[in-house]
């Protein structure tokens, strides 16, 4: 497993993650859970992300529980908040940030993360009182850094010039934040988009944007929810026990499953076989060859995935192939 710098930030996140949204706690059982949280450890990933919204609470308890017995320092743990967990809470107003943070690290048996991340732009909250609440957050020790998640263009531009404008506040910030924090305000490390061979948004403004001011990207599906994995076929029902068969998991995937998506997805199997790889890793490889992307959030039912999955961050492939790709895809995605 390689290593990449998250941002500005003194953290060293393994190339691919492991993430926890509609599986541990929610859509996959306890123990095989476990035994992919272990197997993931086992192949050098270091980098668990979650958040409270994920089974609300469930995710986080689940991983609480079973990251106990694990040194803390051996791990790099990142949560979010945004989405509402009862009819009161929700949001990013300084309120909400400490009372969900906290509530967050006693859900993981843990007294700090190393990310907390802003799931969403909160619209309803200045987004002055938004970044002091999460600059007191890593003054207090309770997180280390600071990211957001799905953020447009012009809100990220926004808090960057927040945080070259704003007067002093509070002392030194502990865990190396000290150095990432211009005029009292911290500074933001992470963004966390969706970005795949299929979703490729992103690279229009918030990729160049992130790379000029030290953000990484901690990218989701980049899977595509599994549908890159060449696992779904266009002329047949998706396979048992796979996530568009499942209640829990598989609500989020009508538009990955159209006919035209999965025809050309097959059409991507050569091009991966030619590089060697399964499709899986040819499609995380892809996401890899991106200097922004820290790392790849993948999730897993079976440790067997994480095996083929991790194996991607080795993966040396030719950049024609990588164009071929983008090519077959470009009418779909």
């Amino acid at each position: 497993m390689k290593y990449r710098k998250l941002g500005a930030s003194d953290l060293e996140v393994s190339e691919i993650s492991l993430g926890s949204w509609l599986t541990y706690g929610v859509g996959v059982e306890a123990d095989a859970a476990r035994a992919c949280l272990d197997r993931a450890f086992d192949l050098g990933i270091n980098f668990i992300d979650t958040a409270n919204i994920y089974g609300r609470g469930a995710a986080e308890t689940f991983l609480g529980e079973a990251l106990a017995a694990r040194p803390r320092e051996s791990y790099i743990l990142a949560t979010k908040l945004f989405f509402p967990m009862t009819d009161r809470d929700r949001g990013l107003s300084a309120a909400q940030i400490e009372k969900q943070l906290d509530a967050s690290l006693k859900r993981l048996r843990t007294d700090h993360v190393d990310l907390y991340q802003c799931h969403r732009y909160d619209d309803a909250t200045p987004l002055e009182e938004t970044m002091q609440a999460l600059t007191r957050a890593v003054e207090s020790g309770k997180t280390r850094y600071i990211g957001f998640s799905e953020w447009p263009a012009d809100k990220i531009r926004a808090a960057i010039d927040l945080q070259g404008s704003r007067a002093p506040h509070g002392s030194v910030l502990s865990g190396g934040q000290d150095d990432l924090q211009m005029s009292g305000v911290a500074r933001f490390v992470s963004s966390q988009p969706q970005y795949s061979l299929l979703w490729r948004a992103p690279e229009a403004e918030v990729i160049p944007l992130c790379a000029a001011n030290g953000i990484s990207q901690i990218v989701w599906s980049p899977l595509g929810q599994g549908v890159l994995t060449g696992k779904y076929s266009p002329d047949a029902p998706p396979p048992a026990g796979s996530r568009a068969t499942s209640e829990e998991m598989g609500g989020w995937m009508d538009r990955l499953l159209a006919r035209p998506v999965l025809e050309a997805v097959q059409r991507l199997k050569p091009l991966a076989a030619e590089a060697g790889l399964t499709l899986a890793q040819f499609s995380l490889a892809w996401v890899l060859s991106n200097a922004n992307v820290a790392s790849a959030i993948v999730g897993a039912s079976r440790p067997s995935q994480l095996d083929e999955n991790a194996a991607a961050s080795d993966a040396t492939v030719d950049p024609a192939l990588f164009a071929q790709a983008e090519q077959i895809l470009a009418e779909v995605r």
